[in-house]
């Protein structure tokens, strides 16, 4: 996983609550054996309309999702996670997240971003009105800023997680940085444990 410091970049607003991990990636791309090639598959079903904000020019290339209250809610798929990473974005926004889409997402260095619905019903007015608006996630202190516009609003993260992310460590990196202990104690273990 890599550090994830400051996210800057252009937001896309997704305006919908309760979206579940099968409307983001349905259940047919679960059968891939890769772990690649799943932005394809994000919001497929959506996409089939020209209407769908996805398949509206002015957000192309925007890496920043901006979504309404309970996002990710559903059956636990990493795959969601993977196609919203793979196809550009790089935090979601959003009022509230199921706990195992939001654990998903610190595990993958997916940034998953809780502010007030008013607030993004804010950054979805200023998205909406110019396209090109950018938009700052500061991981280190814990903010959102749109410097063009005035905005800024602290987001909480507990420390481990803002950890994990400003130091790059999925669940092995973090298992790595004891290292040191584990093989202090593997040297105590009877020499028929040790691998």
């Amino acid at each position: 996983m890599k550090s994830v410091r400051i996210l800057t970049g252009r937001g896309v607003p997704l305006k919908r609550s309760d979206v579940d991990t099968d409307q983001i990636i349905p259940a047919d791309w679960l059968k891939r054996v890769e772990r690649t090639g799943f932005e394809a598959g994000l919001f497929s079903t959506w996409r089939d309309d020209r209407s769908f904000v996805l398949n509206d020019e002015r957000y192309a290339g925007a890496s920043i999702l901006i979504a309404g209250p309970s996002f990710g809610v559903g059956s636990s798929r990493e795959h969601a996670v993977w196609a919203i990473q793979q196809y550009g974005f790089d935090a979601v926004i959003a009022p509230s997240f199921s706990d195992i889409f939001r654990n998903n997402c610190t595990k993958n260095g997916l940034a998953p971003v809780v502010l007030p619905l008013s607030s993004v019903e804010k950054l979805w007015d200023l998205v909406e009105n110019d396209a090109s608006t950018e938009i700052t996630v500061d991981m280190e202190r814990l903010l959102v800023e749109v410097p063009s516009a005035g905005f800024s609003e602290s987001f909480p993260m507990d420390a481990p997680t803002q950890h994990r992310f400003l130091n790059g460590l999925d669940d092995i990196g973090i298992t790595l940085t004891h290292a040191d202990k584990i093989n202090e104690f593997e040297k105590t273990r009877p020499s028929w444990l040790r691998a």
